[in-house]
C-alpha cells in the first residue's frame, strides 16, 4: 500500500487551494464561474436542473478503465467537500505533467457532481426545495436531484463512489479528547452489517486514506456508525455493487469555517484516487476496524461549575441572516457534564 508524501502535498496545497471558495455558505453562484475556467481535458456539462431550475453540472476527467463517481452537497449546508473538490481539480490542473496525476488519469475515469443540491445550498438547508432529504431518497426517488444522481450512477456504472458530507461539531474520536475532524464509513448493505466483498473493498480504500491523514492529524479520524439505513444513498449504492466511501468532514480546533478541514478532505481524496488507480486487489480490510468510533461527546461551549453540578453547555446554530452566514450560541444542557468535552471552555465563576 503506497501512501503519498504528506510534506509534498502540504507544500502543493498552498498553491492549489481554490481561494474563491471560502467559508461555510457555498452556493451555485460561488462555483458557477469556476466551471468556465476548467482546462479542456476536464469535460464540463449541465446534466439537469434542481427543483427550482438551477443547473446541475457533471465533470469528467481521466481515461482509465476503472470508473469513479463523486458528488458533494447533496445536503445543501454541507459544503466542505465542494471546496475540497475544486482544490482537487486545481491540483490536477497544476500538476498534470507529474507522475502522480498521470497515474491517476491513465487508470481511472472520474465523474464528479460538485453540487447536487443547489437549492438547499442557496437556502443553507439539509433538504432540497421540496423539503426532501436527498440522502434518504435513494429508494423512492421522489426528488429530481435523486433521480439525476441515480441516472448518472446507472450510466457510468462506477466501481467506486465518494459521497462527501459534513458532520456536526458534536462528534469526537472515541478514546481520545479530540474532535472527529474527518470520519469515514463503508456503508452496510443490510441490517446484519455483513462484510461483503464490496464493503471489504471500500474499507481497503479507507485504510489508505486514514494512513495518510494519521501523519498530519493523528487521532483526529473517526469511523462513522455503520448502522443500516434502508433509504440512504450510500447503503443502497453499496448494495447495488458500487463501493461507496462516505467522508464526513468535521471540526478541527478554531476552524468553524472549515478551511483547515477542507485541506484534510482534499488529502483524503487524492490518496483515495491514487490508491484506486494503483491497485487491483482490495481485499484486505481488517485495519479499518482499528479506526476509533465516532462518538457524540462534544459541545461547542461549556461553562464549568465547581464540582460540575451546574455546568451549562451551548451549541452553535448555523443560520443565514442578512445574506451572511452566522453562528448563534444556543443553550443545550445543564447539570453535571463532566463526561462531555467542549471546543471552548470557561469557568462559570469567571
Amino acid at each position: 500500500m503506497e501512501i503519498l508524501d504528506i510534506n509534498s502535498l502540504e507544500k502543493e496545497y498552498l498553491i492549489i487551494k481554490e481561494d474563491r471558495l471560502k467559508g461555510r455558505w457555498i452556493t451555485f453562484k460561488d462555483i458557477e464561474s469556476l466551471y468556465s475556467k476548467l482546462p479542456n481535458y476536464i469535460e464540463s456539462k449541465i446534466i439537469g436542473t434542481s427543483e427550482k431550475g438551477t443547473p446541475i453540472y457533471k465533470l469528467k476527467l481521466g481515461r482509465g478503465k476503472k470508473k469513479v463517481f463523486m458528488w458533494s452537497q447533496m445536503h445543501g449546508n454541507e459544503s466542505t467537500g465542494t471546496k475540497a473538490v475544486f482544490d482537487f481539480l486545481n491540483f490536477i490542473n497544476e500538476n498534470s505533467s507529474k507522475s502522480i496525476i498521470k497515474t491517476i488519469l491513465s487508470n481511472i475515469e472520474i465523474h464528479i457532481i460538485p453540487m447536487l443540491n443547489p437549492d438547499g445550498a442557496h437556502a443553507y438547508t439539509r433538504v432540497n426545495a421540496n423539503n426532501i432529504d436527498l440522502n434518504r431518497d435513494a429508494v423512492d426517488l421522489i426528488a429530481k436531484e435523486s433521480k439525476l444522481l441515480r441516472s448518472v450512477l446507472e450510466e457510468i456504472n462506477p466501481e467506486f463512489c465518494f459521497n462527501l458530507h459534513d458532520q456536526r461539531t458534536i462528534f469526537g474520536v472515541e478514546g481520545t479528547s479530540n474532535p472527529a475532524t474527518i470520519s469515514f464509513l463503508a456503508p452496510s448493505e443490510e441490517e446484519s452489517r455483513q462484510i461483503t466483498k464490496g464493503r471489504a473493498e471500500t474499507m481497503n480504500v479507507i485504510i489508505a486514506m486514514n494512513k495518510l491523514l494519521q501523519q498530519i492529524i493523528p487521532n483526529h479520524v473517526g469511523r462513522y456508525t455503520d448502522e443500516f439505513y434502508p433509504t440512504a444513498t450510500g447503503d443502497n449504492f453499496q448494495k447495488l455493487g458500487h463501493n461507496t466511501i462516505l467522508i464526513e468532514a468535521g471540526h478541527y480546533p478554531d476552524d468553524y469555517d472549515r478551511e483547515e478541514v477542507r485541506k484534510f478532505n482534499f488529502y483524503a481524496l487524492i490518496q483515495g484516487f491514487f490508491h484506486i488507480s494503483t491497485n487491483t486487489e482490495f481485499s484486505n480490510y481488517e485495519e479499518y476496524f482499528s479506526i476509533p468510533n465516532n462518538i457524540k461527546n462534544f459541545y461547542d461551549v461549556i461553562y464549568r461549575s465547581k464540582n460540575n453540578e451546574k455546568d451549562i453547555a451551548y451549541q452553535y446554530a448555523e443560520k443565514i441572516e442578512s445574506n451572511k452566514f452566522v453562528l448563534t450560541l444556543i443553550k443545550e444542557k445543564e447539570g453535571d457534564l463532566k463526561s462531555y468535552l467542549s471546543h471552548q471552555e470557561f469557568n462559570i465563576n469567571d
